[in-house]
């Protein structure tokens, strides 16, 4: 009989669960306040309107299924054939009439969240690939999809805002555009940021190079822009212009 709780017993793994489905939930409320007319107007992302960010978070959650099914049976199912055929992909599936687009978002949904239900305790372990050609375990699958839910919620510009985000979540994100640029320091150039949330008593820049870009603001603040995303509230520490983030995924 297939499991109608989750299989798995690792307590983060459960913790990072009910995030990601908790993200899941957001988005939906934020889709479901849009008008199917408004699909049409553009999202806060550049270059892509409200029917592409719709595409893209449903066509997703297709891809992280794909990944978790890697994992359950060992059979390699890459999450997409390449970046033309998930551009193509997306570009196809906008064009969509509303409904179906909700549609798409609504079960896809409900089937990676059905996949990682009845992965047992023994395959979470177990490596997939990412679009980025990364090897990862399927654990690290549940917060690619939460990232993805959360920070598309903000996009689709019905109201949503990374102040909305719990605080863990908000914290978790700027660790890791952290890791994301210190791992590309030294190949792309990158400048030395330093995040001091100001609403996070403990959490202080610790500047671990002379030359260090203190940035401040609330940590939402801090998470949005560090994501590319909205600017407002963010400061450079001593003053100056504030710099472009570098990319982030």
């Amino acid at each position: 009989m297939v499991a109608r709780t989750d299989r798995v017993t690792d307590p983060a793994i459960i913790d990072a669960l009910l995030l990601a489905r908790r993200g899941q939930a957001y988005y939906s409320r934020k889709l479901a306040e849009l008008g199917d007319a408004e699909f049409d107007e553009p999202s806060l992302l550049p270059g892509w309107d409200r029917r592409h960010v719709i595409a893209h978070v449903g066509l997703n959650a297709r891809a992280i299924t794909r990944l978790t099914e890697w994992a359950a049976t060992g059979v390699e199912t890459p999450m997409y054939e390449s970046p033309t055929q998930r551009a193509e992909e997306i570009d196809v599936a906008a064009t969509l009439p509303p409904q179906a687009l909700r549609n798409l978002s609504d079960h896809a949904a409900i089937h990676l969240s059905v996949e990682w239900r009845d992965l047992p305790d023994a395959a979470w372990s177990n490596e997939v690939r990412t679009a980025l050609g990364r090897l990862v375990p399927v654990s690290e699958t549940v917060w690619m999809r939460t990232r993805e839910v959360w920070i598309h919620a903000v996009d689709l510009g019905s109201g949503g805002s990374f102040r909305d985000f719990p605080p863990g979540l908000v914290d978790a994100l700027l660790d890791d555009v952290a890791r994301s640029w210190d791992r590309r320091r030294v190949q792309e150039g990158l400048p030395v940021y330093a995040f001091a949330p100001t609403d996070r008593p403990g959490r202080e820049a610790v500047p671990t190079a002379p030359e260090a870009i203190v940035l401040t603001g609330t940590a939402a603040q801090l998470a949005s822009w560090a994501t590319g995303r909205n600017a407002v509230g963010v400061e450079r520490a001593g003053g100056g212009e504030l710099p472009e983030p570098p990319r982030w995924l």
